[in-house]
Order: C-alpha cells, then sequence, then structure tokens
C-alpha cells in the first residue's frame, strides 16, 4: 500500500491550522510549514521505514521562496504515493474581518500595506499551487468546528479501504449556499415550525420540531423520493473512484426544516454501511 500523504495548503486565515490538527487527531503524522522540496525526502524515510502511512504537511506563503518549484517537486511523486493536494481558502472580506478578530498580521502585510492588498498579493503568489490542488474548499462559512468535523469525514480512514465519505449539510438559504456542494436540494417547500409559535425557538434536531415536520405528507413522498435518489446516486460515485460526497439541504433559516431532513437522511444512509458526517451549518 502506497503511503498517503496529504499536503494542505492555502491563503493565510483560511484554517490550515484547523485541518492539519485534525488530520493529526485523525492518525497523522503532521509536518507544519514543510518546504516543498522536502516533502520527497521525508516520503522516502518513511516509506523505505515502513511505518508511518498517513502523512500530512502543511505549505504556505511563509515558504514563498520553495512555491516556484511546487509543479516540478510534486508532480513526479504522485506515481510513487497517494498524494492530494487539499487548497483551502474564502472570501476576502473574510479572510480580513478574521485577521481583525485575532489581531495578527498577515505574512505578506506591512505598515504600509492594508490587510486587503496583502491578501489579493497572496491570491497572486498560490495561483499555481491552487491550479495543481485536487480539492478546493471555500471556508468562508465553516466554524473551526465545522472545519474540523468536514476534515475528519474526509480523510480520518485515509490510506484504509477504499470508502466514500458522505457529507451531509443543512444550512439557510437566507445566509448563502454551502460551498464545495455536489448534490444541493431545496426543502422551502415543507411546513415552517417557524411559523408555529411552540416550535419558533427550538432547533430541528428538537424532537417537536422533528415531528411536526416528519408528520407531513409531502415530507415523507419527499425522503422516499431522496432516499431512492441517493440508492442509485451513490454506488455510481464509488464506481466513479470518488472519496468523498457533499450534500447540502437548505430551507429559509437552517435552523429546522433542512436539520430534519439532514438527520433523517442520514440515518438511512446509515443503514448502507456508509460513512456520513453531519454539518449543521446555521441552527
Amino acid at each position: 500500500m502506497k503511503p498517503t500523504i496529504i499536503i494542505i495548503t492555502g491563503l493565510s486565515g483560511s484554517g490550515k491550522t484547523v485541518a492539519l490538527r485534525a488530520l493529526e487527531d485523525s492518525g497523522f503524522f503532521c509536518i507544519d510549514n514543510l518546504p516543498p522540496q522536502l516533502i520527497g525526502p521525508l516520503a522516502s524515510i518513511e516509506a523505505e521505514a515502513g511505518g508511518i502511512k498517513k502523512v500530512a504537511v502543511s505549505i504556505d506563503i511563509r515558504e514563498r521562496e520553495f512555491l516556484g518549484s511546487v509543479e516540478s517537486t510534486l508532480l513526479p511523486l504522485r506515481g510513487r504515493y497517494s498524494i492530494e493536494i487539499v487548497f483551502l481558502e474564502a472570501e476576502p472580506d473574510v479572510l480580513v474581518r478574521r485577521f481583525k478578530e485575532t489581531r495578527r498580521p498577515h505574512p505578506l502585510g506591512s505598515s504600509d500595506m492594508a490587510i486587503e492588498d496583502a491578501i489579493s498579493a497572496e491570491v497572486k503568489l498560490l495561483g499555481p499551487l491552487r491550479d495543481a490542488a485536487d480539492m478546493i474548499i471555500d471556508t468562508s462559512a465553516y466554524t473551526p468546528h465545522q472545519l474540523r468535523a468536514l476534515t475528519i469525514s474526509l480523510y480520518a480512514k485515509a490510506g484504509a479501504a477504499e470508502e466514500m465519505s458522505v457529507s451531509l449539510i443543512s444550512f439557510g438559504y437566507k445566509f448563502g449556499i454551502p460551498h464545495n456542494i455536489d448534490l444541493l436540494f431545496d426543502v422551502r417547500f415543507l411546513p415552517n415550525p417557524h411559523f408555529v409559535p411552540a416550535l419558533k425557538e427550538l432547533k430541528g434536531t428538537d424532537a417537536p420540531v422533528r415531528e411536526f415536520v416528519l408528520e407531513s405528507p409531502e415530507t415523507g413522498e419527499f425522503i422516499e423520493r431522496l432516499s431512492g435518489l441517493m440508492d442509485f446516486l451513490v454506488p455510481l460515485y464509488i464506481k466513479e473512484g470518488r472519496a468523498y460526497l457533499f450534500i447540502g439541504i437548505g430551507c429559509t433559516g437552517g435552523r429546522h426544516r433542512s436539520p430534519v431532513i439532514v438527520e433523517k437522511i442520514a440515518s438511512l444512509m446509515k443503514e448502507k454501511n456508509l460513512s456520513i458526517e453531519v454539518i449543521h451549518r446555521d441552527m
């Protein structure tokens, strides 16, 4: 079995540290801020030792003098090792807010450069690395906890038997559609607990809300049809060789209907022996 190497990279403030720590907690041997030229020697040492089979390294703008050789450094390794490059990014206004909240300087920033300009410069410098990425994750709408859960769901079983990871994400349309979604379903046609005084302040994971949503005939038919669609699609995605599938289910605010449906579909899909991760983004 080829050693698995996950390369975490991306824009400063996008969550690389959170993702790397999640991989470390999932059994990966992790190294922060490793120059790209050292990835090959590191992989050779681990392969010869025959011990560590899962390695994760982070590369960022702090190693910008090495970034020009990323393509020539990484591409030859793909035939020898199982390598996946994950590029994290976020909307500029989100990155600005994160830097201001943490009061940390941007790696490219200076006293006479605005954060916005530093972010713009970093986007250009990391362009070749983004182009080489196998997966691009926009973390704009994710909390650190949600990003950690997503990372673990994707890579906790890396290097083990092939198995597709399915992430079910509930969300509210008024807060925007999550990025990186493969399949998107709108459940705003279902009866809305928001307009029931006794249910308005509850969540979709609370029993009264769950019972209210599930007792609707439209909900029952929708779940039956969606479950059948998943039974049809998932084996085809697995056959295609997909390692992960993101399914978004949205309602108006992401608090009531979509969490109920996500929880129900997740329970049905778990019966199919799939690796399921549930994220309630806006609940």
